[in-house]
């Protein structure tokens, strides 16, 4: 074989080398139990960079600001939502602004992981009792067998209280476009696992404006959803993964205060 030739397959592997690095996104797999699959893309051409008409960027107090997510250019927001409550009531995202607020997508059925993600976030809303500007936001993956009847005796026996903490559902479509397009959550109906569905045990922080926003890892890249498996009690689960609650509690409060 010439020495041309073996430049040339030199040439296509350092090609491949530099495509691989710069363009192959960032993907989280992170497997817990039988119906998650945490898999959802952290990339989208995501940075922790804030939007430049908050104008905090070149500040001591724009550095110290939880980080927005930035996906192909733009700050990530809520989608427009339109969906019906626990009590009846139609929810839509507008209903949200100015109010800190906390995502997860979930089932009422759910054998395994739902529970514990519940379990957190009624800690969490104990942690903010009183404030009229938290709330939650829960998105069921079931709509057919979860109505506002059956989600509002959900809540019930979980202990919510807060009033801005909505059991929502409504159109599959919708509901599975919201959390496998606008958060890229993952999502997904699967006969074969227990519960019958698969899905992220992640939770979305929100801020006031409709904003995601998170907190960045050791790396400086935004760590963007927050693992809503693992209580604090426990620390450390089977799989090795660390508690996220009490970080998610921390960028809760520091959101509150912008």
């Amino acid at each position: 074989m010439s020495n041309k030739t073996n430049y040339s397959y030199v040439g296509i592997s350092f090609v491949v080398l530099v495509f691989g690095i710069l363009f192959v996104p960032k993907i989280i797999d992170r497997l817990s139990n039988e119906d998650v699959i945490r898999n959802e893309s952290r990339s989208e051409s995501v940075s922790g960079t804030e939007p430049e008409s908050k104008d905090v960027n070149n500040t001591a107090e724009g550095k110290e600001k939880l980080p927005f997510i930035i996906a192909y250019g733009e700050p990530k927001k809520v989608p427009e939502f339109s969906f019906t409550d626990q009590n009846g009531k139609t929810i839509t995202n507008k209903d949200y602004l100015g109010k800190v607020y906390v995502v997860e997508f979930f089932f009422s059925t759910c054998p395994t992981i739902c529970p514990r993600m519940n379990a957190n976030l009624v800690d969490i809303q104990n942690e903010f009792d009183g404030l009229e500007n938290f709330g939650m936001a829960s998105f069921t993956i079931n709509p057919e067998y979860d109505t506002p009847e059956v989600l509002k005796a959900y809540a019930e026996h979980h202990g919510v209280k807060n009033e801005n903490w909505h059991f929502m559902t409504g159109a599959e479509d919708d509901i599975y476009n919201l959390a496998n397009t606008g958060f890229n959550l993952y999502t997904n109906k699967n006969g074969e696992v227990e519960g019958g569905f698969e899905h992220s045990g992640n939770f979305a922080l929100i801020d006031k404006d409709g904003y995601i926003r998170s907190r960045l890892d050791e790396s400086g890249n935004p760590i963007i959803y927050y693992r809503g498996t693992v209580s604090i009690e426990e620390g450390i689960n089977d799989d090795g993964e660390k508690e996220e609650i009490t970080i998610l509690k921390e960028d809760i409060a520091k959101l509150l205060k912008e």
